[in-house]
């Protein structure tokens, strides 16, 4: 009797660790699996980032220009190039970027931008046609672009020529980049300053006057919109969220202004040159 007892106790041990064993094996299993289950804020986080960041569509200017003189041809054909490195560039940025900024972050600062660029190389395609031609309007319509696939964009274009006054002073709190790239963390939204450029055009003739003052308010419009989106903008994005959003497309908005006033004065005599130079603008305390 006293032999059977250790041998009962002998499997009975051997029966509670089986029994352990199977608990443990599963305990680990279903470890496994939960630490397998992906989280789902993180994955509707990744749906533009990482396995599909979407792509930009333009429409397609060549195919709806009229015939190009000869003598334009080369210009219009340069434009249209860079008509196509513009979005190849803003789709590099578009992976670039992923996982920056909040729901406007791919409109204020890649497809806003590209439209500005666009308008300005459209504008000079234009130009070139008319200056042995008829000068194509409504091409302005074919600059604004999408994003396809992969998230989506809830932002939407409101960079509409709407203000007159030069400067606005924002009191928002904002943390921002500078174009010199340097961190803004001031308690102030900031400024945004521009060179003057009425102050270095040559003389204007007569028949110019009106279309270049025309768009040297354009200028001041311009200024007052972005000091006014600094503004609504507070907060939003990463530490170069100015840069992209605001000052980079004043500067393109800029060059095409500035552009229309050196061509006005070139028609009644010379046109000047290096006012591009006047383009950039930079973020004030």
């Amino acid at each position: 009797m006293s032999r059977a007892l250790p041998k009962y106790n002998k499997r009975r041990v051997v029966f509670i660790g089986g029994a352990a064993a199977v608990v443990l094996s599963g305990a680990v299993i279903a470890g496994s699996a939960l630490a397998g289950t992906p989280d789902k804020s993180s994955t509707a986080q990744s749906a533009r980032t990482l396995s599909d960041p979407g792509t930009i569509s333009c429409p397609d200017v060549k195919s709806q220009l009229p015939a190009v003189p000869a003598s334009a041809q080369a210009e219009v054909d340069r434009n249209l190039t860079l008509l196509d490195t513009q979005i190849a560039e803003a789709n590099k940025r578009l992976v670039d970027t992923v996982g920056q900024g909040g729901a406007n972050f791919v409109q204020n600062a890649i497809l806003g931008p590209l439209k500005d660029k666009r308008v300005s190389t459209i504008d000079r395609i234009a130009i070139a046609i008319g200056r042995q031609g008829t000068k194509p309007t409504g091409l302005d319509s074919l600059a604004t672009c999408a994003l396809n696939a992969g998230g989506t964009d809830t932002g939407t274009d409101t960079g509409t020529d709407t203000g007159t006054t030069e400067t606005a002073t924002p009191s928002a709190t904002a943390s921002a980049t500078d174009a010199a790239g340097g961190t803004d963390t001031t308690t102030a939204a900031g400024t945004i300053s521009c060179p003057d450029v009425k102050s270095q055009l040559p003389a204007v003739p007569a028949s110019a006057q009106a279309e270049v003052d025309r768009n040297l308010t354009l200028l001041d419009t311009q200024i007052a919109e972005a000091n006014k989106r600094l503004v609504d903008t507070v907060g939003q994005g990463g530490p170069n969220f100015v840069q992209n959003a605001i000052l980079g497309p004043l500067k393109d908005k800029r060059v095409s202004t500035i552009d229309r006033i050196a061509i006005a004065i070139g028609r009644q005599g010379t046109k000047p040159s290096g006012l591009d130079s006047l383009a950039a603008c930079t973020l004030t305390k």
